[in-house]
């Protein structure tokens, strides 16, 4: 297996979330139901190119999300397991380099970044990778250390404290938000998204010192920026020096919005046999759902920003939730909202046709996944 720097045409084709790699999800869920045929899949990772794999590398791009889409096609089968072990072993390195960098950023008092920690580009991501195909191996516990030290407070350059994921930049959504940094609060890119990742290995038995301080301390600060009105709870997706983010214009999406950070805490009550916060947050989920203030805002199909990010979302909260039923009544009931926004324009997984085919297929009546392909999504 060969690496390379990436460039503009091959990361296009080691791209999880907008190229043939993500497109491959739905060809190999569908050809693990016999709906399609396995040669189809073949072809299109054969394409790809020499895979990339230095900084710019992530559970979302180059080896590590070769090793996630090949992890998913062999389905504990035999099916590519030379190639998956030759890419367990370049995770790993590239694991180890990337902590001794966050960790030389941490000794030298600097904030984090996104690249550095979220589940597209950073450490979380890698470790969503790392519990799926090396659970028992050193790398995913030293993945969990960091970002047990990510949680630790760091102090701004005026001397207040601020949170360890702090990032010292804006949200890549508004880079005019928050010109002096700040704490985001989503699962694609703040700290919800490290949330559920301990939570998950918690509930698998791993954990590491620390573990369970680490939850605490994200689990309060999302108490504190927790705000109720008439409409229900809802979370601001980030929090800056002049206050939080406006909840009332936030849709209720898997990336930034209350469904996602719902699912991180219900994963993370569940670990911690905390009832009351379980209850609490899939409340929260409800009073959301019942919101068509809310819901208008959805306008797409996709994963990340529409209504399929947000069926895939309620599937795994049913499926852990203390009373299902609203939440598969709702499922039941969300056919003609999905249809009712355009479809997607492009084939790719995370905003395009391949996600939304993926999250509509699976609410449908009887239906079942075959793999846990939104394990990239950190809702499983």
């Amino acid at each position: 297996m060969t690496t390379a720097p990436p460039t503009t045409n091959l990361a296009a084709r080691q791209s999880l979330a907008h190229g043939p790699l993500g497109t491959a999800l739905l060809d190999i869920e569908c050809a693990h139901l016999g709906l399609a045929d396995w040669r189809t899949v073949h072809r299109k990772l054969a394409v790809t190119g020499p895979l990339i794999d230095g900084d710019d590398a992530s559970l979302f791009l180059g080896a590590p999300a070769m090793a996630y889409v090949l992890h998913m096609a062999s389905a504990a089968s035999s099916r590519y397991a030379g190639a998956l072990r030759t890419l367990d072993s370049v995770v790993s390195a590239h694991t180890r380099r990337r902590l001794a960098a966050a960790h030389a950023r941490i000794d030298q008092g600097q904030y984090t970044s996104f690249a550095e920690y979220d589940l597209f580009r950073g450490l979380t991501g890698i470790g969503a990778l790392l519990l799926r195909r090396q659970p028992d191996g050193p790398e995913l516990r030293r993945v969990l250390e960091y970002l047990v030290r990510l949680t630790e407070p760091v102090v701004s350059p005026d001397g207040r404290s601020r949170p360890g994921w702090w990032v010292g930049h804006s949200p890549a959504s508004n880079q005019a938000a928050t010109a002096s940094g700040h704490a985001n609060a989503g699962l694609a890119h703040g700290i919800t998204g490290p949330l559920a990742l301990l939570a998950l290995a918690m509930r698998q038995g791993i954990t590491v010192d620390g573990h369970e301080q680490a939850m605490t301390r994200i689990l309060r600060w999302l108490d504190s920026i927790r705000q109720s009105d008439q409409h229900g709870t809802h979370w601001p997706r980030w929090v800056s020096t002049t206050g939080p983010a406006n909840t009332h214009a936030a849709a209720p999406s898997w990336c930034y919005g209350t469904p996602g950070i719902v699912r991180a805490q219900q994963l993370a009550a569940i670990a911690l046999g905390d009832d009351d916060r379980k209850r609490t947050t899939e409340r929260a989920l409800l009073y959301c759902l019942a919101d068509s203030r809310q819901l208008d805002q959805l306008s797409s199909r996709g994963l990340c920003h529409g209504v399929g990010g947000l069926i895939r979302t309620l599937q795994r909260v049913a499926e852990d939730a203390e009373t299902p039923l609203p939440f598969q009544k709702w499922l039941q009931e969300a056919h003609p909202r999905f249809l009712s926004v355009p479809p997607p324009k492009d084939q790719d997984f995370l905003e395009g046709a391949a996600g939304a085919v993926l999250a509509f297929r699976s609410a449908e009546p009887g239906a079942a996944s075959a793999t846990d392909w939104d394990a990239c999504l950190l809702l499983t």
